[in-house]
């Protein structure tokens, strides 16, 4: 077993929590996995996790290796990658996590010309609309709308991003449409739950930004969930434009309050602060800078 693939199985099991999960994000099987993290464990005289029938979790031990090996990896790829930059071509993976709704349109758009220019460049991009844990599950890039909270992550703006608030002509037909923010409370809104506080939405008024109190009889984790509710009359759902666009230009939708948008929230790609760049990563998020 070569040091490097099996310091490459232990991260990936350890981001899993799965050998299963672990080995198939890496295209081996579950034996071959299980077989390298034994014998990396051997190698360094020390239990690197504590296994039961239904989880796996890092030792103490486990952890502290986890810490120290990601750095490691990362650095022997971007060694690896600086001599294949140096062949003027980008090879190797890249594991991106990005939102669901974003990420399977506006973002495959901008991924494709990358990889038709580096064809030896494989990107496995996972959509969830929940901040995953970028290091711990195993990821190079992360896509992600709003601000960041996370010292220890770098981030680097793509593009800004207007947030609105959308109802469909037959609710307001029903309902009446509001005039003002504070009237939303008599109306029944659809809340985005991976938003920061999804119970008030922020508007501009008179210059100031305002927070008004929202509740009503649908949540999701999905913007794309909201925004095709709203659509289809049952309230009122506040949504990145991209989502709503669609049905905004097919007259399912109709904007409310575009006077008083708070202010554009960013979209950014996020990397953490200790990882040296691999070649390939630097070119993507320089592609994705200029695509957008």
């Amino acid at each position: 077993m070569d040091t490097i693939d099996g310091m490459r199985v232990f991260l990936a099991v350890a981001g899993q929590k799965s050998f299963t999960t672990g080995a198939k994000r890496l295209g081996i099987n579950t034996n071959l996995a299980s077989k390298y993290v034994r014998q990396l464990e051997k190698r360094l005289g020390a239990q690197l996790f504590n296994r039961t029938t239904r989880s796996v979790t890092l030792t103490e031990t486990g952890r502290a290796y986890f810490e120290r090996c990601a750095s490691l990896v990362d650095q022997f790829d971007e060694l690896e990658g600086l001599v294949k930059e140096q062949q003027s071509e980008l090879a190797g993976p890249i594991r991106i996590t990005a939102p669901t709704g974003f990420g399977s349109s506006h973002f495959v758009n901008a991924l494709r010309p990358f990889q038709l220019a580096h064809p030896k460049v494989s990107i496995d991009l996972h959509l969830s609309d929940q901040h995953i844990a970028i290091v711990e599950g195993g990821f190079d890039l992360a896509i992600r709308f709003g601000q960041l909270k996370d010292s220890t992550l770098i981030a680097r703006k793509l593009l800004n991003m207007r947030f609105v608030v959308v109802a469909s002509p037959e609710y307001l037909l029903r309902n009446g449409e509001p005039v003002h923010p504070n009237a939303l409370s008599t109306h029944n809104c659809l809340l985005q739950l991976a938003s920061a506080d999804p119970h008030h939405w922020e508007f501009c008024i008179e210059g100031q930004l305002k927070k008004f109190e929202v509740g009503g009889s649908f949540q999701a984790d999905s913007p794309r969930a909201v925004a095709h509710m709203a659509a289809g009359g049952l309230g009122i759902g506040r949504c990145p434009y991209y989502v709503v666009e669609p049905f905004l230009k097919n007259g399912e939708l109709k904007l409310l309050f575009e006077d008083k948008e708070a202010d554009e929230f960013s979209l950014y790609a996020i990397y953490p602060s200790n990882r040296h760049l691999t070649a390939r990563i630097r070119a993507l998020i320089d592609h994705l800078v200029e695509f957008f």
